[in-house]
């Protein structure tokens, strides 16, 4: 679709190619960014950063935040779910930061109740203090309670520093603003006091004793951040930056493409008057809406595509069914844009641009398996030693939020029948409606 009179019309495949392409080849360096949205696959995120860096450009961001200090999103233990979802069941004390995961990850949430049940993990919680279907300590909701664990006080501080398997996990929410920075800098001091729990107590002669009990928990990584959505691992693995940074420079962009990014609250009138926008997604939501051209791409159901996932795992996924009406795979959409703008991405099949994904980050060459994370001296070093006293509550609370988070979710009448029910049994959500069967 193409905007004539401030209106969107159906068009075809050559004449909108042919448009972007033309904004692209006219348009400074400078003025071009890009914005990866939450359900990007890698493959689409990769052709996206390529097809900018061909026209000199480094504007790519994530359609999410992330913090921009305490080492960012440049190392990977900063950002990933460190110790592995698996490693849940092995933890003896966890701290929750900044997150719903009953909400944000059920899957993951089940298995910290399953750990609850079946062993003696002892659970504290800074943030909103909401029904998780097991028993925690409350400690309340301000960044600021991180300083009185930090400082040993407190009672849960001391079943910290008893654990011998201890696990922070960190909501993305809670490392995005102005005290994004100082947060996770918190978190990282936390993480590292954890890790090394008896350096302070041993000196001088029994040196070598320490050393040794520095090492004891060398394989737990205990920070992870949990994120709500693929594409935001994929993104900053590729390169991409936090939307934050985007922030400084929404005035000058005069070719922005949205690459799927649809959780945006972007007006028009946020950037200057002369903007070009193309849009590149499915089920014509958000992005669409502020869009001078439309490219309709493919659902996640509807291409083979890899993501990956919070921990850092590569993984696969396959199409169930193909793209409806004149839908195309989205990298390969973008392949065909920078032919017709006459700078042509070096892949052609879906083969060769993996090995693309490869040479920028190798952990893609293994599907399935997690990269141990690395770099948290490095990443401590970097920490930063602000304050951080910002409110940790959670924004989703009810279940009927649960079912209208992104564009698919929104666009499906099954799931607004289920914010409908869940609004109905406000008192109750999650208890089945009563049937009555007649005699």
């Amino acid at each position: 679709m193409v905007k004539v009179d401030g209106k969107l019309e159906q068009t075809n495949w050559e004449a909108a190619l042919f448009s972007f392409a033309k904004k692209l080849r006219q348009t400074p360096s400078s003025g071009i960014a890009v914005i990866g949205g939450g359900l990007s696959d890698a493959e689409t995120l990769i052709a996206a950063k390529d097809l900018a860096n061909r026209f000199n450009s480094d504007n790519v961001f994530s359609e999410e935040d992330f913090a921009t200090g305490s080492g960012g999103s440049d190392l990977r233990s900063n950002y990933l779910f460190n110790d592995s979802i698996v490693g849940i069941e092995e933890a003896d004390a966890l701290l929750l930061v900044g997150t719903n995961p009953r909400y944000e990850a059920p899957v993951l949430n089940a298995r910290i109740r399953k750990t609850f049940l079946h062993s003696d993990l002892e659970i504290g919680v800074i943030g909103s203090d909401v029904d998780l279907t097991y028993e925690y300590d409350y400690l309340g909701s301000s960044a600021s309670e991180l300083d009185n664990l930090l400082a040993g006080k407190g009672q849960f501080a001391e079943k910290l520093k008893s654990a011998k398997k201890p696990m922070i996990i960190v909501g993305v929410d809670a490392v995005k603003g102005p005290q994004g920075s100082a947060l996770l800098g918190k978190v990282q001091q936390l993480a590292d006091k954890l890790r090394n729990n008896n350096r302070s107590a041993l000196l001088g002669k029994v040196q070598q004793l320490a050393d040794k009990l520095r090492n004891n928990n060398k394989d737990a990584k205990v920070l992870n951040i949990l994120h709500r959505t693929t594409g935001h691992v994929t993104a900053l693995d590729l390169g991409y930056k936090p939307i934050s940074k985007f922030e400084g420079i929404k005035k000058s962009v005069k070719l922005l493409f949205l690459v799927g990014a649809d959780e945006h609250s972007f007006k028009r009138s946020d950037f200057d008057e002369d903007v070009f926008i193309v849009y590149q997604g499915h089920h014509g939501d958000n992005g669409a809406e502020i869009a001078d051209v439309v490219l309709p791409g493919a659902a996640y159901t509807e291409k083979e595509a890899t993501w990956v996932n919070t921990e850092g795992r590569a993984q696969k996924g396959y199409n169930a069914v193909s793209p409806p009406g004149d839908g195309r795979v989205d990298w390969k959409i973008i392949r065909a844009v920078s032919e017709v703008a006459g700078r042509t991405l070096p892949y052609d099949t879906l083969q060769e641009i993996r090995q693309r994904l490869v040479e920028i980050a190798p952990h893609f060459a293994h599907y399935g398996s997690v990269e141990p994370s690395s770099f948290f001296k490095q990443a401590l070093q970097l920490a930063d030693t602000g304050k951080a006293t910002q409110s940790l509550e959670v924004k989703q609370k009810e279940l009927a939020e649960f079912w209208m988070t992104n564009s698919v979710s929104r666009a499906s009448p099954t799931m607004a029948d289920c914010v409908r029910a869940s609004r109905r049994h406000k008192e109750s959500p999650h208890a089945e409606p009563l049937r009555l069967n007649a005699a």
